[in-house]
């Protein structure tokens, strides 16, 4: 498969993602509606990094995925702080050992803030795969 077929894929995924993160934050079920932001900005950023070539790196870290297309020059304008966040939802969202945030419970402000940053991210592979 090549590199542009992998991207498109991958974008497929996280927009996918993206979608039920939305139905679930309308429905009400807030963790696996994290769950699902966090995995469309996952997969957003790994279709980037396939769209310019990149070999894929096993991580569910956001930071870490933004980290490595910073080193080959590709900036992506996202606040440490709400990657940290994204970071934060991995784990404890998919298992009950404790809330799905460090210290609070998930409400609709988080999810939202989650969603419009996968939401960003998916967009930045949008055009990625356009320019491509």
């Amino acid at each position: 498969m090549s590199a542009v077929e992998e991207a498109t894929t991958w974008l497929a995924y996280a927009e996918s993602n993206l979608g039920a993160a939305k139905v679930l934050l309308d429905t009400g079920y807030l963790n696996p509606c994290l769950q699902e932001a966090q995995q469309a900005a996952e997969k957003g950023l790994k279709s980037v990094m396939f769209s310019h070539d990149l070999p894929l790196k096993k991580t569910h870290s956001i930071r870490e995925l933004k980290a490595l297309l910073a080193d080959a020059g590709i900036t992506i304008d996202i606040e440490n702080d709400l990657c940290h966040t994204l970071d934060s939802i991995y784990i404890p969202s998919k298992y009950p050992l404790a809330s799905c945030l460090p210290d609070c419970d998930p409400d609709n402000s988080i999810c939202e803030t989650c969603i419009d940053a996968a939401e960003y991210l998916v967009g930045i592979a949008r055009n990625c795969l356009k320019k491509g």
